[in-house]
């Protein structure tokens, strides 16, 4: 199984900017290759999987054991010639003071070769130090090769190359000039999606041009090939139970310029547990399809709120559906939608009105980093398996809070680690829906899609023959 790490010294190395250039320009080539991104990130994979032609899927060990790891990656390799693994931060960085949960216990997880993207603006003779450091911290991986990003020039370059190949020995497998046509437009969570980008393709095309032209590929192919045969799966990754027996459970899940943080893992256990995904577009779509269940995940609503707020008819459909007890699920970006309103830079735009709360943008993060939950038993969904852990672990990051929330709300989690709606809960529970800060993960302490989905089916066997959307 061909494979290698691509990890950087620190996190803004325009290392994910690299992977993505990589991706493309080993596509270009012939290759197949299969992206992964580790940690919690919607957004890196978003473009990491334009440029691939291949969904990212996220490793993340905080979330999932080591066997669910392995599975991951021998279940998602099939079809794929080279299997291409972006860290996320630094090499060594991570949560645990011993490194359990750093990119290099991944690789080592994995027996993947690293291949380290050094930001090397104003540095000579020091990266010498910088990469021998990195490689004597912890023998367990292998360093196998430096990409050199934001050079100075061929003077630059020349220098570099010279230290590093006197000191260190490690090979130098590219190096990338300073150029703003690298650059990809950031925001608040990092890199702005690729579905929202109009010109998303076109940018990985210019970027993979120039990846191609300063990395050497066929270095970088030889050092994937060089990857130890890969640890055994005894078991299979579980995401494909029995499809239930008769029609399936039509799933409408908005997918536009505003909502497109769905990991594509979670989505394919939603089709698995028996859900038709239909899509519609909260910004053009000017009625809901018919459908049994709602699922609006995150995304960016305040950047399109007078979009959102134009959209007055499909905004009273959101309400009335919800209302009327259709299931619904959403996740932050979805929050905020079925809110009365969002207050971004002075102004407040109305939204659906589904959930009694008003959403107040902020210049600094609420809420970010892993969380932890603890069902109140106030939520919807059948109970978890036995067995499951008794904390949820998920993930959240939110520049927004929840104002003006009515009395007595039901919340399904108590919060015991991170911020969630007031610092104690998250999950506000209204109707049918379930809306939270809290991104899920669908893993094996965590099968929420199959939760959802039996919810979403025994609401509709309550409801009138092919009901859908209440009207």
């Amino acid at each position: 199984m061909n494979r290698l790490f691509v990890s950087a010294a620190h996190k803004s190395s325009g290392k994910t900017t690299v992977c993505i250039g990589l991706c493309a320009a080993l596509r270009a080539r012939g290759e197949a290759v299969q992206p992964f991104k580790k940690g919690p990130d919607y957004i890196d994979p978003l473009w990491l999987g334009l440029a691939a032609g291949r969904p990212c899927y996220n490793l993340d060990p905080y979330l999932s054991g080591s066997d669910e790891i392995r599975a991951e990656i021998a279940q998602r390799m099939h079809g794929a010639s080279l299997g291409l693994v972006e860290g996320n931060k630094g090499l060594y960085d991570g949560l645990a003071l011993d490194g359990s949960n750093s990119n290099a216990a991944l690789a080592a997880l994995l027996g993947a070769p690293v291949v380290l993207v050094i930001d090397a603006r104003g540095m000579t003779r020091g990266i010498a130090p910088l990469i021998l450091g990195f490689q004597a911290f912890d023998r367990n991986i292998r360093i196998a090769g430096v990409i050199l990003n934001q050079l100075g020039g061929a003077r630059h370059e020349a220098k570099l190359r010279a230290v590093i190949d006197h000191y260190t020995g490690v090979p130098v497998l590219g190096a990338v000039q300073a150029d703003e046509r690298l650059t990809i437009v950031e925001r608040h969570l990092g890199l702005v999606p690729s579905n929202e980008a109009g010109e998303a393709r076109r940018r990985v095309d210019e970027i993979a041009a120039r990846i191609a032209a300063q990395v050497d590929l066929d270095r970088l192919i030889e050092v994937a090939r060089a990857a130890p045969p890969f640890p055994h799966v005894a078991d299979p990754l579980d995401t494909a139970p029995a499809r239930p027996g008769g029609a399936a459970l039509r799933i409408g899940i908005a997918r536009d310029a505003a909502f497109g943080f769905y990991y594509p893992g979670d989505l394919e256990a939603l089709r698995a547990a028996g859900a038709q995904l239909v899509p519609f577009d909260a910004l053009r779509d000017a009625r809901l399809p018919q459908v049994d269940a709602l699922f609006i995940g995150g995304g960016f609503p305040e950047t399109h709120m007078d979009a959102l707020a134009a959209n007055t008819t499909l905004r009273g459909e959101l309400r009335a559906a919800i209302e009327a007890g259709l299931p619904a699920y959403a996740e932050c970006g979805g929050l905020m939608l079925l809110a009365r309103s969002i207050e971004w830079n002075g102004r407040r735009a109305a939204m659906a009105g589904a959930l009694p709360a008003d959403i107040v943008m902020h210049a600094r993060p609420v809420g970010r980093g892993y969380v932890h939950l603890r069902e109140t038993g106030d939520g919807l969904w059948p109970g978890r398996p036995a067995g499951a852990a008794a904390l949820i672990r998920a993930h959240e990051f939110h520049y927004s809070s929840v104002e003006n929330l009515a009395p007595g709300t039901r919340f399904a989690y108590a919060v015991e680690r991170g911020t969630g709606i007031d610092g104690r809960h998250d999950g506000i529970v209204h109707r049918n829906l379930l809306a939270s800060y809290a991104h899920l993960r669908d893993v094996a302490d965590n099968r929420w899609a199959r939760r959802f989905v039996e919810f979403a089916r025994r609401c509709a066997s309550q409801r009138a023959p092919s009901m859908g959307v209440p009207a």
